[in-house]
């Protein structure tokens, strides 16, 4: 079963599509073209023979209708010599059915799987190299505008986990990018961050959720009014299937 560190940024892409053109332009300098809508596509990447090819995620880029880019989203924890043979199948088997470029978006948590992802990918054909965009903790934007945390709390949480332990800053913008969060968000996120962080971070988080009263108050309150929307939804069901 997948992880939640595996699964958490995933959900964030399926919340909010637009956060893979942010992190390929804010992380990796990469030019995206023009779009005015983002939206999941299949990862369906099966061909003819039984194996199937499936990668994590997709975000497709268009304009006025048209697909301008696709972004296969991959989490990895951990080393897989058998990714550098199913990531070049993604990459090309979705440009050739959507007919538009195509980027590999590769998250990792630690440094060590990161530097491996980043290797170039031989593709045995002379003067082609896969490089993969790799996102691991020290690419990820620093954010510590409470605005642009706002705006994209996916974004500010994914900075709080990798820059936290130096940068107290981020975790306030983070804290302040969860209260703006729709109720059936923040629990999920709430949670994801309360079990994600380690080391400094942690103790900064908790220093800061310590401290600041509002953030108790209401975080606590949060909790209580989604718990009780449950109960009341499982009381209702209950009572409907007695019926």
């Amino acid at each position: 079963m997948p992880s939640t560190e595996h699964e958490m940024p995933l959900e964030f892409l399926r919340n909010r599509p637009e956060l893979a053109a942010l992190l390929l332009e804010r992380s990796f300098g990469v030019c995206v073209p023009d779009y005015d809508e983002t939206r999941l596509a299949s990862g369906d990447c099966t061909d003819n023979q039984p194996k199937e090819y499936r990668p994590d995620g997709v975000v497709v880029l268009t304009n006025a209708g048209i697909d301008r880019l696709a972004v296969v989203a991959e989490v990895q924890r951990t080393k897989d010599e058998r990714k550098r043979y199913s990531w070049p199948v993604y990459l090309a088997t979705l440009r050739a059915r959507l007919q538009c470029p195509a980027l590999l978006l590769v998250m990792c948590p630690d440094e060590t799987t990161a530097k491996w992802a980043g290797e170039p990918i031989d593709m045995g054909h002379p003067g082609w190299h896969l490089v993969p965009l790799v996102l691991g903790e020290q690419r990820i934007p620093v954010v510590t505008s409470v605005d642009e945390a706002v705006a994209v709390p996916e974004l500010a949480i994914l900075s709080a986990l990798a820059h936290g332990g130096e940068v107290k800053e981020t975790l306030v913008a983070c804290a302040e990018a969860l209260e703006s969060v729709p109720a059936d968000l923040f629990r999920l996120y709430y949670d994801f961050v309360a079990t994600a962080l380690s080391g400094a971070a942690r103790r900064n988080w908790d220093e800061l959720m310590r401290t600041t009263e509002r953030y108790q108050s209401d975080f606590a309150r949060k909790y209580v009014s989604i718990g009780e929307a449950q109960g009341e939804a499982r009381g209702e069901a209950k009572g409907e299937a007695k019926s």
